[in-house]
């Protein structure tokens, strides 16, 4: 399976092993109704051999765990995300199946998870992305355990994390569990919740975000001076007290350095954005490879 977006400048084609991604699978006759209850997205509607985004959220509706979903059959569903969340969310999951004709496992030592870029055959599109104006296919191959993709070629891991990073496309690491609203961090804007499905967990309180105008916070991407990590603060010029966001992901190549953050809106009307404290490494917001909602961006992070 092949599962591409489009995000990095790197002129790189090859593949990549991701040992930090690990895949759940869901299989059954009421697997897709059973997922369809669960996830912020549509299941019972995804075509066989097809993918797309969605997330698992608490009753409160901040995400526990983000994942790929691909239908691999009519009643066979994997699951990929981040590698140390699969074992919590199969375990969750299980808990609710009850009476369904579904089983949940977490097959990360079956299944392997390897990074694509440049251009593969087979691909399934996700959200396009770009860096510098200059678009690169990215995309996920699962295959079993112990097996090497065909494509001769292998691209730098940096250069994989870097490409993720200017996806503006959130994954949940242990770092952020439970830390954000699906909108907080743009998951409606790359078509990882469905506003017209059925209940899940949290429902209420994410289509309350979407619908009464609540929301304070947006996901952005940033260039640095520094290293930064997943769950580091972000600080806004003006106010040395308070955090103004959070590190989502981030990544270095080349002695560059950059991150996908969560921030407040009221931080990016004014003033600059700092790592670690108001004086902090300064942050650059970047153009992002989709349009944030006209309320919500300056023009220094519209759409590239």
């Amino acid at each position: 399976m092949i599962i591409p977006g489009m995000s990095s400048a790197l002129p790189a084609t090859g593949v990549a092993h991701l040992d930090e991604w690990g895949v759940i699978r869901a299989s059954g006759a009421d697997a897709a109704t059973f997922l369809h209850g669960q996830l912020t997205h549509d299941v019972t509607g995804l075509p066989v051999g097809q993918a797309r985004l969605a997330g698992y959220c608490s009753a409160k509706g901040r995400l526990q765990a983000t994942v790929v979903v691909w239908r691999s059959g009519p009643d066979d569903f994997l699951l990929a995300g981040t590698a140390a969340l699969m074992p919590a969310l199969a375990k969750r999951l299980s808990m609710f199946v009850l009476r369904a004709k579904c089983s949940v496992a977490d097959v990360s030592a079956e299944i392997a998870v390897w990074g694509a870029l440049g251009s593969v055959a087979g691909a399934l599109p996700l959200p396009p992305g770009f860096v510098d104006g200059q678009p690169v296919e990215r995309g996920l191959l699962l295959m079993p355990a112990g097996q090497r993709p065909e494509h001769p070629e292998r691209v730098d891991l940096d250069d994989w994390r870097w490409s993720e990073v200017h996806a503006a496309v959130v994954r949940v690491v242990p770092a952020t569990v439970d830390r954000f609203v699906p909108q907080m961090v743009n998951l409606e804007l790359v078509d990882g919740v469905s506003f017209r499905k059925g209940c899940y967990p949290g429902q209420e309180v994410v289509a309350r975000s979407q619908y009464r105008g609540t929301l304070k916070r947006r996901g952005i991407v940033v260039h640095a001076d520094v290293p930064l990590a997943p769950g580091d603060e972000i600080f806004h010029s003006e106010d040395a007290e308070q955090p103004a966001g959070l590190v989502v992901l981030s990544a270095s190549s080349g002695g560059r350095h950059a991150a996908f953050v969560e921030v407040k809106l009221a931080a990016l009307a004014s003033g600059t954005l700092h790592a670690g404290r108001s004086g902090g490494p300064l942050l650059v917001p970047v153009p992002m490879p989709y349009a944030l909602p006209s309320d919500t961006a300056p023009e220094a992070v519209a759409a590239g």
